[in-house]
């Protein structure tokens, strides 16, 4: 599903964001990114979500070959990763149903669809009968939720949850958590990162551990060790 092999992210002489990193994720997969800040966890994301081009190695996502794609491809790439951000970045002036429904009204879904598949999305996400509330009546973790169902509505193949219970308290940070869980059984492949070390201790999921642009530690059922 995720192969990067040998990949390295050079942005000038004195910042190697990335030094030839190898990592396999299979299909289905959960997998817990960790690292201090600085460590490479934000432009592993970015190459994975092509916004970033990496300056040596090679990274396929899906079948996809990223060497071989041109920039008219990089839809279609986009379309197979779902991404959650610390920040929600939901539209304020839209009520949930309408955020979660732009996803998809911006790769031309009809109303029929729309009016059929926001719904179900949003019973996934534990966000029935929130339809019509605006984002600013919504507590931290519901408009995260929001922000999960707006990622998830086209069914992409990967979920990238970055820092996304960041901002919460630890029951809405458990909330997503669950929500993330049960997208996972669903059949997504889930990447998460978070510095949260109650979170990692408890899923008992597969660990990654960044250092200084490097994996310095990839662990299945493991707990937080930072290094």
């Amino acid at each position: 599903m995720i192969l990067l092999d040998r990949v390295t992210k050079v942005y000038n002489r004195t910042n190697t964001a990335l030094d030839r990193v190898s990592i396999h994720v299979e299909a289905k997969e959960f997998v817990i990114i960790i690292g201090t800040s600085g460590a490479g966890k934000s432009t592993l994301l970015k190459l994975l979500t092509k916004e970033e081009r990496p300056t040596g190695g090679k990274i396929v996502v899906g079948g996809l070959d990223y060497d071989k794609l041109q920039d008219k491809d990089i839809p279609l790439v986009r379309r197979k990763i779902g991404v959650v951000f610390q920040d929600f970045k939901l539209l304020p002036n839209r009520n949930v149903f309408e955020n979660v429904a732009f996803a998809l009204e911006i790769v031309g879904y009809g109303n029929g669809e729309i009016k059929h598949t926001v719904p179900r999305v949003l019973d996934i996400v534990g966000l029935k009968g929130k339809e019509k509330s605006m984002p600013l009546e919504l507590s931290g973790g519901e408009r995260q939720r929001v922000a999960i169902a707006r990622a998830i509505v086209r069914q992409p193949k990967i979920l990238i949850a970055d820092e996304p219970t960041g901002n919460l308290d630890p029951k809405h940070a458990w909330d997503v958590i669950k929500v993330l869980e049960k997208v996972n059984r669903y059949g997504t492949t889930v990447l998460l990162t978070t510095h949260n070390k109650d979170i990692v201790n408890k899923l008992k999921r597969r660990v990654i551990t960044l250092k200084d642009g490097r994996v310095v530690s990839d662990r299945a059922n493991a707990e937080y060790k930072q290094v």
